[in-house]
């Protein structure tokens, strides 16, 4: 008797800009896996009940996106060491009749970050929700130690230092000394996403060395990576991240390692989805 075929898929609300069903149907295709990834459209007042009703439709476990990261937190009974300490989970899995909960943003940022080199300059991250706690729980992991902070309440920012980064110092927003000498700026807000408001950054001051990572990957060149450019510094999209949290949920939901494609990439694959 053949096995069912595993699915997986990604829940957010909204969901049709998601770019992960094209990326793990890429990895399908590469691996012969006989699997299928599909979007879960899923709002706020519905997560918890969806969530437990998608294994009993044969779901092996789903990434989970805005806004629900915090929600999927909670409602996982065995949570991973990088979940706890992030505060957030972006992907779920259903095994044994259980809920299982991980954070693979950090792998991501990982993975985006690992070319820069200059980890004794300053850090400034900006936000304070999911994906800042990410970010500081990479810097971490990466050896980064000078740590900046600054959102637009600074309160959120201040509660977000005392959970996962005691000794960062916290600036008010668009504080200009914020980014002074700094080797590394990140923005983990949801501004230059598209139908968002752009995020624009006074850039002077900042180490000639540094590089600018925008998480935001749709548009792929935000205000903040085309001022980033305009004044000679390295600039890192959001598709880096996008693909390194992806790799770990992959082989999670079905047992194989995602492998390149021959023909193309999967980051050619996702500028292509993107239009450009």
């Amino acid at each position: 008797m053949a096995l069912p075929m595993p699915l997986a898929g990604v829940v957010g609300w909204p969901v049709a800009h998601s770019l992960s069903p094209v990326m793990m149907d890429q990895w399908l295709a590469a691996t012969q896996c006989d699997g299928r990834y599909c979007a879960f459209a899923v709002k706020p007042e519905d997560f918890s009940r969806v969530i437990k009703t998608l294994p009993d439709m044969g779901v092996v476990g789903v990434n989970v996106t805005l806004p629900h990261k915090e929600a999927a937190l909670k409602i996982a009974d065995i949570l991973s060491d990088r979940a706890k300490a992030v505060g957030a989970v972006n992907v779920l899995t259903f095994k044994d009749g259980h809920i299982h909960g991980d954070n693979s943003d950090v792998i991501g940022i990982e993975t985006a970050l690992e070319p820069v080199t200059h980890r004794d300059l300053p850090v400034l991250v900006l936000g304070a929700g999911g994906a800042a706690r990410a970010a500081l729980t990479a810097l971490k992991s990466l050896g980064f130690s000078n740590i900046r902070l600054t959102n637009r309440t600074r309160e959120r920012a201040e509660d977000l230092a005392q959970m996962l980064s005691p000794s960062a110092q916290i600036y008010e927003w668009q504080d200009k000394r914020a980014v002074e000498a700094c080797g590394l700026i990140i923005n983990a807000t949801s501004m230059g996403l598209k139908g968002q408001n752009p995020l624009h950054l006074d850039l002077k001051g900042v180490d000639a060395r540094a590089s600018v990572f925008d998480m935001v990957y749709n548009p792929l060149k935000t205000q903040l990576l085309d001022d980033a450019e305009a004044v000679g510094l390295t600039t890192i999209d959001g598709l880096e991240m996008l693909i390194g949290q992806a790799r770990p949920a992959f082989e999670a939901f079905f047992g194989v390692k995602p492998v390149e494609p021959s023909d193309q990439s999967v980051r050619e694959t996702l500028v292509s989805a993107l239009g450009l």
